[in-house]
Formats: C-alpha cells, structure tokens, sequence
C-alpha cells in the first residue's frame, strides 16, 4: 500500500508540474501575440504582469482548458479594459484539419446562411414604416443579395427603424456595405491603423449598391449595451453624418479590429491590431461606446421609436395607410 501511494502521489505531482507547464507555455505566447499586434505596444507589459501574478496565486490550478480560457478572457477584458480580448478553447482542434482561406470562407458563409447573414426580422410596421432586426455582420460578398433583398422590400416605406439591440458585431466590409444604402455618393468614413504592419487603410462607403439605396428619409437605430463592434460602427457614422437618431441604451465601446490567433493548437485568441479613426470626429467610439440621441431601456426603444415617427406623422399630416385618428389610436395602444 506504502508503494502504491507513493506511486500515485509522484504521478499527481508530474500531471500538475505537466499542468503547470503547460499553462505557462500558453501564457507565455498570449504574451508575446500581444507584444507583437496590439494596438498599443507597451500594453503586453501588462499582460505579462497579470500571468505571472496569477501563476503564482495559483489562480490557474486545477481550471479545465474551457474554464481557463474564460477566465483569460475575463482578465484580459478587466485589466487592459478592451472588450475586443477573447480567448477559447478549441476542443477538437487539431493542425490537420487546418483549412486554406477559401475553404475557411467557404465553411463560414454556410454557418451564416443558417442564420440568414444577420437578418433576423425585415418587415413593414403600421404607419408605412420599416423595420430591420439586423443580429450579426456577415461578409459583404456572402451577404450581399440578402441585404439588397432587405433594402429593396422596404425602399417605398416612410421611415426605417434598424435594430441593432442584439448585434455583436462582425465583418468590416459589411459595416461599409450597409452604410452604402444611406450615403448618396462615395464617402471616406473613417481609416484603420495596423500597428504590426505599420500602415493605414482608408475605409469609404460605396458609390454604387445592387439593391435600393435608402436616401432623404428618416431613419433610426435601435441600441443596448449589448450593441458591439460592427453593430456600434453603423450607429456611430449614421450619427456623425446626421443620417441616423440613435434611440435606445449606450453601446459597449468597442472599436478596435482584431486579428485571431491559434495558441498551442488549442486556443483561439482575439487580439485588438488597429485603430479606428473617423475622419469626421477624429475619433471613436472606443471604452466609450455610442450615446443614443434618446435614452431608454432597452426593451422600450422599438415602441418609444415607433410612438415617435407616428406622432410625427399626426402633427405634419404624413399620408400613410392610415387615417390620422387611425394613428392616432395606433399611438394610444402602443403607450399603454
């Protein structure tokens, strides 16, 4: 028994010491991938004082691969104060199954087109108006005739509402392409700063879009805290150029784009890159986020905003489908 137990006890030790070593590896590349692309490049001194910090509370002990990786991320968010970190573990991830950039593309547009490329909901609300619930930011090639097809079913509406309340970000191009729809010509909207490759990239909307341009009319963008990213980059340039009322909660702030990273053959690691800059304001929306023109709860901004356009349409006498006591009893029903 005195055998068997000191057995054990020295293969405990070694899974730990395996254990241990093998989270140090880990942090250590996580390091450097943040010494190497972050935006800002004294921010990896941080980092490495928080691993080495928590290595030695033990802080990392006895966590499974998932947990830890939530726990990163966790860290990295509070410490360096950018929402863009994100670190998870890729359980059945080996470097076989590794995949060329078109496969990868290819693989990805397949699981958006599950989920319709973002586009939850586009209907027409009572009083001529439009509405799209928009969750996620596909690429704009994949992406591209589902958004003409949104555009074009409500091109004849009065107003348009846009939901952004659920959107966790996505594709750049996307951003672009979206903001095309509102914008009558070209526009530079704003330039990225890659700092690894030490070079600018100016980002402009486009002049010509294969569906309905939605131009002249009023439009408003739906917000929450959960607004991230991509979804923010719609309401904050809508915004900037007076496009767009913003009604709803503040966004998360979020503006920095990443680039991702597999660490150990287990980890997908997000690393903020760039920097977004409006050439507009000269700034972003980053640890800041958007602040609504209208500030409401969440769950109250599609019915404030809808209230909103119809008493509008009562005052000025806006010909609709509806009669203007048919608005009006439309707005009496909505506010109760």
């Amino acid at each position: 028994m005195k055998k068997i137990y000191v057995g054990l006890f020295f293969f405990t030790s070694l899974f730990s010491y395996a254990q241990k070593n093998d989270t140090s590896t880990v942090l250590t590349d996580i390091t450097e991938k943040v010494k190497d692309y972050y935006v800002d490049n004294e921010t990896y001194k941080k980092v490495n004082s928080l691993f080495q910090s928590e290595l030695k509370k033990g802080t990392f002990n006895e966590l499974n691969k998932k947990d830890f990786a939530a726990l990163l991320t966790q860290k990295l968010r509070t410490t360096i104060k950018d929402e863009h970190f994100f670190v998870k573990y890729l359980e059945n991830y080996t470097p076989e199954k590794q995949m060329s950039e078109k496969e990868k593309e290819k693989l990805n547009n397949e699981h958006n087109s599950l989920e319709n490329f973002g586009f939850e909901t586009v209907q027409r609300l009572p009083g001529n108006i439009g509405y799209i619930n928009f969750k996620g930011f596909a690429s704009p090639e994949a992406s591209e005739k589902t958004l003409a097809a949104a555009m074009n079913f409500v091109a004849n509406t009065h107003s348009l509402i846009i939901d952004l309340r659920e959107n966790g970000g996505g594709e750049n191009g996307m951003v672009l392409l979206f903001c095309s729809y509102f914008f009558d010509q070209k526009t530079d909207l704003y330039t990225t700063y890659f700092r690894h490759d030490n070079k600018t990239v100016l980002n402009s909307t486009q002049p010509e879009v294969s569906g309905q341009k939605y131009l002249h009319k009023k439009i408003y963008i739906l917000t929450s805290k959960k607004t991230f990213s991509a979804g923010e980059a719609v309401a904050y340039f809508l915004q900037q150029y007076k496009l767009a009322e913003i009604i709803g909660e503040k966004t998360g702030g979020a503006a920095n784009p990443v680039d991702p990273f597999i660490i150990q053959n287990q980890y997908l690691l997000l690393v903020p890159a760039g920097k977004i800059t409006s050439l507009k304001s000269k700034k972003n929306w980053e640890h800041i986020g958007v602040t609504p023109d209208q500030e409401v709860k969440s769950e109250d901004a599609l019915k404030t905003t809808h209230v909103k356009i119809l008493k509008n349409m009562a005052t000025t006498e806006t010909k609709t489908e509806l009669t203007i006591p048919e608005i009006k009893n439309l707005i009496y029903k909505l506010e109760q």
